[in-house]
């Protein structure tokens, strides 16, 4: 069944814009005909099309339930800012995966230093991303691209969490023994590709945020991220259909 979001702050169940002419000119679906359409905040709606144009799809509520796409525990990747495009590719996989929320850090070792008119450019485009694999793989939430967040700030950000780790290319414990809670919530710092600097290492380890190895390989920065959310996603439970 075709699936879209809908901004909950305009006309109750419309679509409009971009969604509405594909709707109309691509999908060719009429009144009558159903779909689902979600808030954006984990409920979804069954709904049946009342009337269709390019430009709204009016529509009336059949039923309506939580999203089963969701999973139980809230991960949130603090993503060292990578060069190049690289950061569009990992909030697009993080999103498919089931990450709630992405945090660029400008980290010790990122080669990329926007200014923060750049960040703010670089920040709506990766949430445009962000809300294009949403509808693709059928999220029940837009996940939030944060804006560009110094080191500190990161750390007490992990520190708040019911769960938080680094993965550390130097050693650290098993991923296998972090416990995760599902229904609570989870976050991970990744480094750039540098690597995460020995200082950087030490304030998160005086944060109490231990450190974890993810194996005898060296993982690129856009790969370990989606390791990692697999993982925690398997060890809670949330891959089964």
């Amino acid at each position: 069944m075709p699936r879209f979001f809908y901004d909950p702050a305009g006309p109750r169940f419309c679509i409009t814009g971009e969604d509405a002419a594909h709707i109309a000119n691509s999908l060719r679906m009429r009144p009558g005909e159903e779909l689902t359409v979600c808030d954006g905040k984990g409920t979804d709606y069954h709904c049946r099309i009342v009337s269709v144009s390019p430009g709204e799809v009016a529509l009336e509520e059949l039923e309506r339930g939580p999203a089963s796409s969701e999973p139980g525990v809230s991960i949130t990747l603090f993503q060292g800012l990578p060069k190049g495009d690289k950061f569009d590719w990992i909030v697009q996989k993080a999103v498919e995966l089931g990450a709630t929320r992405i945090v660029p850090v400008a980290a010790a070792r990122s080669i990329s230093r926007p200014d923060a008119k750049s960040a703010g450019k670089k920040r709506e485009r990766w949430q445009k991303i962000a809300l294009e694999a949403a509808k693709q793989c059928g999220r029940g939430i837009i996940p939030e691209v944060a804006p560009l967040t110094g080191f500190s700030d990161a750390v007490a950000m992990l520190k708040a969490l019911d769960t938080s780790f680094f993965c550390y290319e130097l050693g650290g414990a098993s991923l296998q023994k972090i416990p995760v809670i599902n229904k609570g919530s989870a976050g991970f710092f990744i480094g750039p590709e540098g690597g995460i600097a020995d200082e950087e290492a030490a304030a998160l380890q005086n944060a109490q945020i231990p450190a974890v190895t993810l194996g005898p390989r060296i993982l690129r920065t856009e790969t370990a991220p989606l390791m990692v959310l697999s993982v925690l996603l398997f060890a809670s439970g949330n891959l089964e259909a």
